[in-house]
């Protein structure tokens, strides 16, 4: 070990050899020769050095291996063993050391407090943890909790656990102690907030609330099923170290850093006294003087350190001089006793321009009595007095006290035969010797006693160190007072003062003072933190009668002194010119005295006792003597176990900057690894130590912040989460003071901080360059909260030349700017590399053998389709997709892949595949460009253009691969149109980004496919409408998706023609995924058009969908696309009602024209089909811009045009058959051959059979036939309009062939056949009509009237010619008729 006596020298030369070293763990610790643990030959003490007790363990382990092969190997390996354990050794002992100078800071701060307004820190997530809550969430997903949630809430949480949960980045952060439970909390309610802002409103509900309510169900999903009550607990007992820490938490956390046990803390303790917190201001006092006697040496001897300018040296020693008045003024206020009384030091009245260096000369700071003030505190407890035997035993006693010159307190009053009393009186006195009087009194019983009669006193003159316990004393009494052996038992406690260190009765001779060798009582008194004096006083006074104030003297133990008679063991203080004997009556109060007075002195000597040699040699040193304080007993301890070195040792021969530096970066380490989230920041108490170390031991605060910055970025290179608000904060301190602008009053530079400023500088640029380069690394999901803003203002900082001269802009986006260029390259190749991980789940799809077995099934269904399509004729062999043909392939196609190298294996991945991948990776791009958006974007506000060039830049990178994978698509395929829509959508959305670089760039790639795209399917519907027509059956429409086509176009070059040949072979091109439109939910529930108009109206709407859905960036492209599909769909519907006009004419054509003719099906479908082209026209040929109404206007005036014609057709149709049905009746006219001949037949029959009438089979068909064709009509056809002009058509040309028909016969009576067949005719015309909903002013026309009046007037000429032969038919109205008629 260390010589307690080295020098100056040594002590530097040993910390200069290990400042350079990193701390090892203390493994030698059980081998040390000055451990107590190693047995009997441990007492060696510290002379036995550690080489010698290590030399031993060398040979022992030696001679225990096997004969080497190499002596000079195996000795060489001892060496290294030995030196390592030398060092580990020395490593320790620095750390005793260190943690010496620590307790000292711990135990007597005068400098710094504990912070209280530092940021709390939250509790850190470790990896356990991390994985703990996500089996929490996925619970939570797998529906295993007991958390009611509805689906959006459960769709967060997913999300949630998708992106945050599950990132690599995230598990980075928690690996790099920068992720607390707070972050994971905010980047929940970050996540959900826009999720709920975009959910609609509901009435009583407000979106607050809703958030409120979600962030409980997180809590408790997070929580899990842990009390909170007990989670609490856990976290009060761990979250010491973030709150204000006492004495004792704090020697347990530095014993931790430093490695200290228990027992070494202990033994420590106790030899420094750290209770005592005289003796620690006497320390610190004797510091404070050798740091000035260090500052006198250093300018006496010119061992300066090297500055950056000559000038700097004296004002080198002004700054170490000023740093150590600073400490001696805080000292100074300071109270005598920490945790006593509030009561304060006088403070010494100086001169302003008084140097604290001088104060021990005489005629500065003189004392005067009046400065000394003691004030005690006296408990004088009255127990019981015995000897009263002449009193009666009911007389009343009772006992008063009193201080000399204070007030007079009475006990209680008591029986004679029973004086006991336990009273307590508290007194206070300025008397360092006060008089204590008690007096016993009896109540006088005669009528005319003015007093009471005093029985007997005590006088007792108590000190400071008088015993507490109660004692028997034996009292005063008169001398006629018959018990003369009066006793009382009390108790006397007089506590001393916070500036009384100490007292007692001392002999004393001086040249100055006490000039007579006399006993006297003397009190050494604190006047301020340097000023004590030593007074000695009299009986029942105040003040002192003289005083010594001890400034400058020197007290040791000195041998008795010839011609002094009184005291036993003697001592002295001496002053240049003036020497004052002291002698005590006993050993370990002169040991006190010394002790006391040498904290007093602040002398660098500390004095020995001698007689305490003496008998520990003498017994042998192993019992140490009643008579020595226990102060002296805890040192010999230390000194028995190789502490005392430490205890011992000058302060001011060590140097700080490496000790400070070593226990900084050890308190780092201890800091990052607890359970909290620092990001680098010290503890309260850590602080607190910190700033105490460096103020007591003058560590410079530009060495302290560089230390500390080379700590931070030594761990933030290594992955550990920093804060670079902590950065900003330790370099701009140091720039400040090495620039010159004196942040701690220090104005002096040296070059080796200027050189490590510079050196720390560079690497700090160089850190935060590669911070933002990987932002979405080192600040994952915007966390911590500002950090990278704060990274971003400290580079700024970092850019600056000096502290004055701001960085020009330029230059501080040129580098952020090269910094995004890189972080789209990072980003980018981290993206792929994690879509690759993510494509290996279906790596099995990409097997070789699996790859093989999807080429083979391409070829057999390729060639299956070349052998089902005609006009190609086949290969004269056998067909390819025979069996056998096919595991030739497969055999053929092995045995190339075992020739091939493995490399060639990724070839035959297919482009669907490569395509799928590319889908894929441009969510994850989005996903990335949304996530810098959300988290990132506010940090780089300033430099957004940046942020723009950076996304266009990681845009860039993905379209190599983009337009690697469109390349090897095959010609003609429209699985790309979903990759577009997924980007499109994501930039048209960024205003920065929209029509960009790259989204020009993604036009351009796909407008050609695009125009492609519309080509072929113009070509398909043109061509899907020749053929469907030509096969239409004209049913209706039950099932739409079955008449569908889903067929590839085959590779042909097709011209832009809307109708194209018939005998071009053309297949329908296979649609892309498109969402059914609006209007197609009616289709399924009624029959509409045909097949072939409805396939051609979905196919129209579909495609304007799909390139409406596409949202085409560029205007003038957007309107070029938009007016071809408007003027496409006009074109298609003015075909498909041209078509639907010709086959309506020919269906009617080919039907019958008798009342057998019932309307057709079809008929009701091409009306259905007109319906559906007036109600599409005005959704697919419809624009905005006014001259393009034209497309719409023509095609609704073609349908109109159309509408009417057929109309038109059908209703001749059935005026025809009508025609028909008057027809047969003509042939009842009068004048007629046939009707002559039908009557002359009939009479004669009559008169030899019953002849049968003619019925109404003729009229009741035209009914049957008129109201079968109004129920099809109105059922089928799905347009009201339509239904209703037809009828009024209908009807009017009805009429109109009637009314002609009898015009042609007015001046013919009718028939009576014919006359009942029209009136039922007309009559069932007129009322079914109405009863479809033809007005009243159609069927009550002027044909209408005039066919009634004729039908009335003959059937008044019938009713009397032929004398009821009408059989109750009339042109009456009449119920009886209806019910026949029903």
């Amino acid at each position: 070990m260390l010589d307690p006596s080295s020098s100056e020298e040594e002590s530097e030369e040993l910390v200069e050899e290990e400042s350079g070293k990193e701390p090892l763990a203390p493994a030698a610790a059980r081998l040390s020769p000055s451990r107590p643990c190693e047995g009997p030959g441990s007492g060696g003490g510290a002379g036995g050095g550690s080489g010698g007790g290590l030399q031993p363990v060398g040979r022992g382990s030696g001679a225990a291996r096997p004969a080497s092969p190499s002596p000079s190997v195996a000795s060489e390996k001892e060496k290294d063993e030995l030196e390592r354990l030398q060092r580990e050794e020395e490593e320790r002992k620095r750390k005793l050391q260190l943690y010496v100078f620590v307790m000292r800071c711990i135990a007597y701060p005068f400098n710094a407090k504990q912070p209280t307004d530092m940021a709390r820190r939250q509790q850190k997530i470790s990896k356990q943890q991390l994985q703990t809550i996500k089996d929490r969430f996925q619970a939570f997903l797998n529906g295993e909790t007991q958390i009611v949630a509805d689906e959006a809430f459960i769709n967060a949480v997913q999300s949630y656990y998708e992106v945050f949960l599950k990132s690599d980045r995230v598990a980075r952060m928690v690996q790099s102690g920068g992720c607390s439970a707070n972050d994971s909390r905010e980047v929940f309610k970050k996540h959900i907030e826009k999720r709920v802002r975009s959910l609609p409103e509901i009435d009583g509900l407000s979106k607050e609330t809703v958030l409120s309510s979600w962030m409980a169900k997180f809590d408790a999903i997070y929580r899990g099923e842990e009390d909170p009550r007990k989670q609490q607990a856990r976290m009060t007992a761990s979250a010491a170290s973030e709150l204000i820490l006492s004495k004792e938490q704090l020697y347990e956390m530095f014993q931790n850093i430093l490695g200290i046990k228990k027992f070494e803390h202990q033994l420590l303790y106790n030899a420094c006294q750290l209770d005592n917190p005289d003796e620690q201001a006497a320390q610190i006092r004797r510091e404070l003087d050798g740091r000035l006697q260090m500052a006198e040496q250093i300018a006496k001897e010119r061992k300066f350190p090297k500055f950056v300018s000559k000038e700097m040296e004296n004002m080198y020693i002004e700054e170490l001089k000023s740093s150590v008045n600073l400490l001696m003024a805080n000292l100074e206020s300071m109270p005598v006793s920490k945790g006593g009384s509030d009561f304060k030091l006088q403070k010494l009245k100086r001169s302003h321009n008084t140097s604290i260096i001088d104060m021990g000369e005489e005629n500065e700071n003189q004392l005067s009595k009046s400065d000394v003030v003691l004030s005690f505190s006296l408990e004088v407890v009255i127990m019981e007095v015995q000897g009263l035997k002449s009193l009666a035993p009911n007389r009343i006693v009772y006992c008063t006290m009193e201080v000399e010159g204070g007030e007079k307190l009475q006990t209680d009053q008591a029986e004679a035969s029973k004086p006991t009393w336990g009273t307590q009186g508290d007194f206070t006195t300025t008397h360092a010797l006060p008089a204590v009087k008690v007096k016993l009194f009896t109540e006088s019983t005669g009528v005319l006693a003015l007093e009471d009669k005093e029985l007997g006193r005590v006088v007792l003159h108590p000190t400071p160190n008088s015993p507490k316990q109660s004692e028997w004393h034996k009292m005063t009494v008169s001398k006629n007072c018959p018990d003369q052996d009066l006793k009382i038992k009390l108790a006397v406690r007089m506590d001393k003062p916070q500036n009384m260190k100490h007292s007692g009765y001392l002999w004393a001779i001086g040249k100055n003072v006490w000039k007579r060798w006399k006993k006297r009582f003397f009190v050494l008194v604190q006047v301020s933190q340097y000023t004590f004096a030593m007074c000695s006083y009299r009986e029942k006074k105040a003040e002192p009668q003289e005083l010594l104030q001890l400034d400058g003297y020197t007290v040791d133990y000195t041998d008795p002194q010839p011609g002094l008679e009184g005291g036993r063991a003697f001592f002295n203080a001496v002053k240049e010119g003036d020497t004052v004997i002291f002698a005590s009556d006993d050993e370990q109060d002169r040991i006190l005295w010394v002790q006391a007075m040498y904290r007093a002195t602040g002398q660098s000597h500390k004095p020995v006792p001698p007689t305490q040699v003496q008998k520990l040699n003498a017994k042998g040193g192993n019992v140490p003597q009643l008579d020595a304080p226990i102060s002296q007993f805890y040192a010999d301890r230390a000194q028995k176990h190789g502490m005392d070195e430490f205890i011992s040792s000058n302060p001011c021969n060590f140097d700080h900057a490496s000790l400070f530096e070593m226990v900084q970066r050890l308190t780092l380490d201890h800091r990052l690894n607890d359970s909290y989230s620092c990001l680098g920041w010290f503890s309260p108490g850590q602080v607190f130590v910190l700033d105490e170390y460096c103020a007591r031991n003058g560590v410079r605060g530009c060495h302290r912040h560089l230390c500390y910055l080379r700590d931070l970025l030594e761990r933030a290179e290594n992955g550990a989460m920093i804060d670079p608000t902590l950065l900003h904060y330790s370099f701009a301190f140091c720039a400040s003071h090495v620039h010159g602008n004196r942040p701690d009053g220090i104005g002096t530079v040296t070059v080796d901080e200027k050189e490590r400023f510079e050196e720390i500088k560079e690497r700090l640029r160089l850190l935060l360059e590669n911070q933002i380069t990987h932002f979405r690394y080192c600040f994952p999901f915007g966390r911590p909260e500002g950090a990278l803003k704060a990274t971003l203002s400290l580079l700024e900082r970092v850019l600056m030349k000096d502290i004055v001269t701001p960085v020009p802009q330029e230059e501080v986006k040129t580098v952020i700017r090269k910094c995004l260029e890189q972080a789209a390259l990072v980003n980018y190749t981290r993206l792929s590399e994690y879509a690759k991980i993510e494509g290996k789940k279906r790596e099995m799809y990409e097997h070789p053998v699996f790859c093989l077995a999807s080429q083979v099934m391409d070829l057999t269904i390729q060639n299956q389709k070349d052998a089902a399509r005609p006009s190609k004729p086949k290969p004269p062999a056998g067909p390819p997709s025979s069996p056998q043909t096919q595991t030739n392939m497969i055999n053929h196609m092995l045995k190339g892949m075992a020739k091939q190298p493995p490399k060639n294996v990724g070839r035959l991945v297919t482009p669907a595949k490569k395509l799928e991948d590319t889908i894929r990776l441009a969510e994850l791009v989005i996903e990335v460009l949304q996530q810098n958006e959300e988290h990132h974007a506010e940090a780089f506000a300033w430099w957004s253009d940046l942020m723009v060039e950076h996304a266009e830049t990681f845009l860039s990178l993905f379209a190599v691969d983009m337009d690697a994978a469109l390349e090897v698509q095959p010609p003609d395929t429209w699985d790309s149109f979903p990759l577009f829509q997924l980007l499109n959508d994501s930039l048209r959305s960024d205003y920065n980004l929209c029509n960009g670089k790259f989204h020009k760039h993604l036009q351009d790639l796909f407008a050609p496919l695009v125009v492609r795209y519309v080509d072929l399917m113009e070509s398909s519907i043109a061509q899907s409408i020749h053929r469907g027509f030509e096969r239409e059956s004209w049913e209706p429409v039950k099932s739409l998706t079955s008449n569908l086509p889903n067929v590839n176009l085959p590779n042909v070059n097709l011209p832009k023609v809307p109708n194209l040949p018939v005998n071009i072979p053309l297949g329908i091109p296979q649609m892309p995924s498109f969402s059914a439109p609006s209007w197609m939910a009616a289709i399924y529930d009624s029959d509409n058009g045909s097949g072939t108009s409805e396939d051609l109206f979905w196919k129209l709407d579909a495609l304007q969908t799909f390139i409406r859905d596409l949202h085409w960036p560029e205007e003038e492209f957007g309107k070029h696309l938009e007016q071809r599909l408007k003027l496409m769909a006009s074109d298609m519907i003015e075909s498909c009602v041209k078509r639907t006009r010709i086959a309506f004419e020919v269906k009617l054509q080919k039907t019958s024209r008798s009342t057998d003719f019932r309307v057709p099906q079809s008929i009701c479908t091409m009306f259905n089909v007109m319906v559906d082209a007036k109600a599409q026209s005005t959704k697919l040929c419809s624009m905005e811009m006014g001259q393009e109404h034209q497309y719409h206007s023509k095609i609704d005036e073609l349908i109109e045009e159309t509408v009417k014609e057929m109309i038109t057709l059908l209703v001749a149709k059935f005026v025809t058959i009508l025609e028909g049905v008057l027809a047969k009746l003509s042939r009842y006219d009068e004048g007629t051959l046939f009707s002559s001949f039908l009557s002359f037949t009939v009479k004669a029959a009559s008169k030899y059979v019953d002849v049968p009438k003619p019925g109404m089979d003729v009229a009741d068909a035209y009914v049957t036939f008129v109201r079968h064709s109004q129920d099809v009509l109105r059922d089928k056809v799905n347009e009201e309009m339509y239904i209703e002009r037809l009828f009024d058509q209908w009807y009017t040309s009805s009429m109109n062939v009637v009314c002609t028909w009898l015009t042609d016969r007015m001046d013919l009576q009718l028939h009576i056949y014919q006359l009942k067949t029209l009136i039922r005719i007309v009559k069932k015309t007129y009322r079914d009509f109405r009863l479809q909903g033809v007005l009243d002013s159609t069927l009550n026309s002027k044909t209408y009237e005039t066919i009634r009046n004729r039908l009335t007037v003959e059937e008044a000429t019938a009713s009397v010619s032929e004398g009821g032969g009408l059989q109750g038919i009339t042109m009456k109205d009449s119920d009886e008729e209806d019910e026949e008629d029903d």
